[in-house]
């Protein structure tokens, strides 16, 4: 697979995780937490871990980008 269609699947999914994480969350603030079903905050829960996965894997795919960018801005 091409590395640049790569980083597009995991930024995808980084973004569905993230909106489903961010949904479940602001709802779960606002509501008791008697009143929410197990399996919502179950998806709270692996969405976050989903978040996780997928920032990793997108630092491992742009970590030369990272590295050359960070030595270019330091030399200034």
């Amino acid at each position: 697979m091409d590395k640049n269609k790569l980083k597009y699947i995991i930024d995808i999914f980084l973004g569905i995780s993230f909106i489903i994480a961010f949904i479940t969350g602001v709802v779960k603030i606002f509501k008791p937490y008697r009143t929410i079903p197990i399996w919502f905050s179950k998806l709270h829960d692996w969405s976050g871990f989903l978040i996780g996965f997928f920032v990793l894997a997108h630092l491992i795919l742009n970590w030369s980008w990272i590295v050359c960018m960070t030595k270019l801005i330091l030399k200034k």
